[in-house]
């Protein structure tokens, strides 16, 4: 019988940033009465009624005003099709209208979530062992785990309330370009981050593609979470703001409509010289890729989520609303529960969390520790789990945080959760 040696197996596997998901998951699977702040995923009464037919229908009807005869039409939804998407000009019509990104449809590529996305891009794009790849830190371990399969290099740039550090990354980019390397592109989300919940400033998104002019970089703006922003607060997406295409933006269908769907999107606008000297556009050479990773995305969950974006007038905004504001309320849930039972940190010192404007996410500095052994007596004894920040952070930073999540749980089991962790942080790390 064979028995595979774990060195002659790739090194990504014994990652821990690989295992971070599972480990949660095998927490959870033991405690399953705790209540769990853990995930990341969106509540179910955002989950649309299992009777699909109705949007597959109003997209063959967008197809059949585009001149489709309805049998070539019908046999798109079954058949494998483009590996650049079939749904291209619904979601690129959706960005300009909601975001003011414009893109052509062949500018786009319709991916098997974001996940892809980021896999597709990255390989894309670094051609060379002397290509450095910059991240927020703390960072979304999707971006970074996707890097190590890829045997990429990664330098960490730390997030501030107002974004990520700006001086921090010329610093980085002069760093790698003294070492003879150069900072290739930057992974951002300016949007309520996963986990650190950071904004962006509007300051800051002006001055980064500056910066990204001067130093000739790429920037990987990730807008999972945008969509959660208060009514009137909204920011304009990096794209949005991008005059050089230096911007390359991943998003996602997992928040606005479901995350089964496993439908995402990357704008690539940027132009490649071809041999012949024309061009085309980079996404077009992640479309190649594709055809070598997943083929192609499932023509049937893109006909759902366009038939989803055509229900709602084409448009982002209107299909995220309601989901929007379950999240707005969650978020302040949790924030006000905080402040209640753990009174803002007098009751103990050296615990205090931030109070991000949307998202998901929020993060607590705790006085001590939070490792697996802590998770096990939160889980164990008081009922309720949490997500250890040191998984997100490249540097060992993040030891003594834990991130709490509020996109799963009702207002209720919120509140219930807060009760537990504080009875938890209270007799723990007192003792």
């Amino acid at each position: 019988m064979v028995e595979l040696s774990p060195s002659r197996l790739h090194g990504s596997l014994s990652a821990p940033v690989l295992g971070s998901i599972g480990f949660l998951n095998e927490v959870m699977g033991r405690f399953p009465e705790a209540i769990s702040f853990a995930p990341g995923a969106p509540h179910p009464e955002t989950l649309p009624d299992p009777q699909m037919q109705h949007y597959t229908d109003r997209f063959l009807e967008h197809l059949g005003a585009k001149g489709f005869a309805p049998e070539r039409a019908r046999r798109m939804l079954f058949e494998y099709g483009p590996s650049r998407g079939i749904i291209n000009d619904v979601v690129s019509e959706a960005l300009w209208r909601d975001h003011r990104i414009g893109c052509a449809a062949e500018e786009l590529v319709i991916t098997v979530g974001a996940q892809e996305a980021m896999l597709l891009v990255l390989r894309a794009l670094f051609a060379s062992a002397d290509d450095v790849l910059a991240v927020t830190n703390p960072c979304f371990v999707g971006i970074t785990g996707a890097a190590r399969l890829l045997d990429l290099d990664v330098v960490p740039v730390h997030e501030t309330a107002q974004g990520i550090d700006l001086d921090g990354l010329a610093r980085a980019c002069r760093t790698a370009r003294r070492d003879g390397r150069a900072i290739r592109a930057l992974y951002v989300a300016p949007d309520f981050s996963n986990p650190g919940g950071g904004r962006m400033s509007l300051d800051c998104r002006h001055r980064l593609l500056e910066l990204a002019d001067q130093e000739d970089f790429l920037v990987l703006e990730d807008n999972a979470y945008g969509f959660t922003a208060g009514a009137g607060t909204e920011l304009p997406a990096l794209k949005a703001l991008d005059t050089q295409r230096r911007v390359i933006h991943i998003g996602t269908f997992a928040k606005v409509a479901f995350p089964g769907a496993r439908v995402g999107y990357v704008v690539a606008d940027q132009q490649v010289l071809s041999e012949g000297g024309g061009t085309r556009p980079l996404a077009a050479e992640l479309a190649t890729l594709k055809t070598m990773v997943t083929v192609n995305t499932s023509p049937l969950p893109q006909a759902v989520i366009a038939g989803m974006l055509l229900e709602h007038g084409g448009s982002l905004v209107e299909l995220s609303r309601h989901k929007a504001a379950l999240y707005q309320r969650n978020l302040s849930t949790l924030t006000d529960a905080l402040d209640r039972h753990l009174g803002g940190g007098a009751a103990l010192p050296g615990i205090r969390w931030n109070r991000p404007e949307g998202g998901f996410f929020v993060r607590v500095h705790l006085p001590v520790r939070a490792d697996a052994r802590l998770l096990e007596v939160s889980a164990a004894k008081y009922g309720v789990l949490w997500t250890p920040m040191d998984q997100f952070y490249l540097d060992g930073a993040g030891d003594t945080q834990i991130r709490l999540s509020c996109s799963y749980l009702d207002p209720g089991r919120i509140e219930e959760g807060v009760r537990r962790l504080t009875a938890f942080l209270t007799k723990e790390i007192r003792a």
